[in-house]
């Protein structure tokens, strides 16, 4: 690659995020996590989550303590549902403080995106419940388009849901790049639909180093931090 990060994006029109783990973290000290408030083992969770849930970030359920009832229910039936509603209220506050809270890194770069003109747009794997609070994020102003897989029925890797963003933003793939963590093979999926792409590893490195490997074949670039993009 001869182009540093910087000159790549500068040479593309649009720039699409993913939003969490690229542009916020959400780490326990925003909350306890619901697998633990739940007493389940945060693996097998994450599965729940990432594999086991297409119904929630698809929008086809928008009830938050009916969301968490059935992934609960589905690891351990004996969770009662007074700790289910405690574990909802307590997920939905830390997503919310996680979008109020967003790294000045984040707003620095965004800030610097649009001083260079460029479409941005987010595409996110995200259920009801993970954005009730995302009018309250400072960052909302920097978006030309958001695109929630909830609100639009298709979820991160189908390729119907950065065709989707094409439309919105009215973009091409070719003039644009995906940045993200590459969770939900986001990366994978972009790269499918004619993306360059572009992965951040910084929260990777802190919760799941071991999938860095894996997930960076499907990057153009690999960088840290998110004002690699910018500076």
């Amino acid at each position: 690659m001869n182009k540093t990060v910087k000159d790549f994006v500068s040479s593309k029109r649009a720039v699409l995020f993913d939003l969490f783990h690229t542009l916020t973290s959400l780490e326990s000290k925003w909350g306890q996590y619901t697998s633990d408030f739940l007493g389940i083992d945060r693996e097998v969770w994450t599965r729940q989550l990432m594999e086991k849930s297409r119904y929630r970030l698809s929008g086809k359920e928008k009830d938050p303590f009916a969301m968490i009832k059935k992934m609960a229910h589905s690891v351990n039936p004996g969770i009662s549902l007074d700790l289910i509603q405690k574990a909802t209220n307590n997920r939905l506050k830390r997503f919310e403080t996680a979008l109020i809270n967003i790294p000045d890194n984040t707003k620095y770069t965004l800030k610097k995106l649009k001083e260079m003109n460029k479409i941005i747009g987010l595409v996110s794997n995200a259920d009801v419940s993970e954005i009730s609070g995302w009018n309250k994020s400072p960052i909302v102003p920097y978006f030309d388009k958001v695109i929630f897989s909830c609100d639009v029925g298709f979820v991160k890797p189908e390729k119907e849901i950065y065709e989707y963003a094409f439309k919105e933003l009215n973009i091409t793939p070719e003039e644009s790049v995906f940045v993200g963590d590459g969770g939900s093979n986001e990366l994978y999926g972009a790269k499918q639909v004619g993306l360059s792409t572009i992965m951040i590893t910084g929260i990777m490195k802190e919760l799941w180093a071991d999938r860095i490997d894996s997930i960076k074949v499907n990057a153009d670039y690999v960088i840290e931090n998110i004002n690699e993009l910018v500076d």
